[in-house]
């Protein structure tokens, strides 16, 4: 039976992270700067999934697939940021082995989650745009649950299989990993065992969910294209393509980064550089998620207008009240 490794002669209970940078000095400037990012993303992502739930016009398949794509983003950025937060400020950066495993199984089920709802919904942008008769009934509310229970259930299956391939592994030598979060490269570095099997099935999950996902979007697309395109008038295709602009600059931003993480091999360079690439991954991409939607979508953008009148409405109502009391 296998034992979890030994580092030094004793068995180890965390690993070190060594983060972004070296440079103490930089460490309370970085901690400002992700503080600020996640607070953004948490209000810009909650905000979103508040409107579409207060507001009867966006209770559509589009929006519902959309609260979860921002609840995914919100899990996805909190499975990393406060232990990040914490290590910009404490001498000892660590984590247990037992959270190491943990975090990578978030990671990898939000990921794959992620994959398959921006799949769901270029599906749905393909339905309302290329079967507008038969769309209420195809995507009626059972089909929109089982389009969104799909990418939660295999995310999980292929979260724990990758965790459980990790957790075979011994790790001899240094426990100091090469990120600011517990990745599988930088955790390959480490090991003394024979990274195979592991390897193996890192890139033949990401690449099969990677270029599955992205077929699902490129072939929904590639219909959605060629039925604008048949569109006499010019406005009705600005129209139809103003519904999918913002989902189309959501999927090139995470699977731009996504292909630069994840289909390279785990070496010191490509860890250097997955650095980066994580950064816009789990930081950028979950904040501008709900900016990129909000400010490109006109129903969005309209319910906000409402918001905003009528809390301005209540707001001159009840000055008018104090001053003639």
């Amino acid at each position: 039976m296998d034992t979890f490794p030994s580092y030094n002669g004793t068995e180890t209970t965390e690993f070190i992270l060594l983060g972004l940078t070296s440079q103490q000095e930089l460490q309370p400037i970085l901690f400002v700067v992700f503080l600020l990012i996640y607070l953004i993303t948490l209000t810009g992502n909650f905000g979103m999934i508040l409107l579409i739930r207060f507001t009867p016009q966006l209770h559509t398949p589009m929006y519902f697939f959309l609260t979860h794509l921002a609840c995914v983003d919100i899990f996805y950025s909190t499975n990393v940021s406060p232990q990040m937060l914490v290590n910009f400020l404490s001498e000892k950066k660590t984590i247990s082995y037992v959270g190491c495993l943990a975090q990578c199984f978030v990671f990898v089920t939000l990921l794959l989650t992620e994959y398959y709802m921006l799949g769901a919904m270029a599906y749905d942008r393909y339905m309302a745009i290329c079967n507008p008769l038969h769309y209420k009934r195809r995507m009626s509310r059972s089909q929109c649950i089982c389009l969104v229970t799909f990418p939660y259930l295999w995310g999980s299956m292929v979260g724990t299989m990758q965790v459980i391939l990790t957790s075979r592994l011994s790790f001899c030598g240094s426990n100091t990993i090469n990120h600011f979060y517990c990745a599988d490269p930088p955790l390959l570095m480490l090991t003394c065992s024979d990274t195979y099997i592991k390897q193996t099935a890192l890139f033949v999950s990401a690449g099969i969910n990677l270029t599955g996902s992205l077929l699902i979007i490129l072939i929904s697309y590639f219909f959605i294209f060629i039925t604008i395109m048949r569109i006499c008038s010019s406005k009705g295709q600005r129209k139809a393509f103003s519904t999918c602009g913002s989902h189309l600059t959501a999927v090139t931003m995470f699977y731009g980064s996504l292909t630069c993480m994840y289909l390279r091999p785990a070496n010191k360079q490509s860890v250097e550089q997955g650095k980066i690439v994580s950064v816009i991954c789990i930081f950028v991409n979950p904040m501008l998620n709900p900016f990129i939607y909000s400010l490109r979508n006109n129903d969005v953008k309209q319910a906000l207008r409402r918001i905003f009148m009528k809390n301005l409405v209540a707001m001159k109502k009840s000055s008018f009240l104090t001053v003639s009391q």
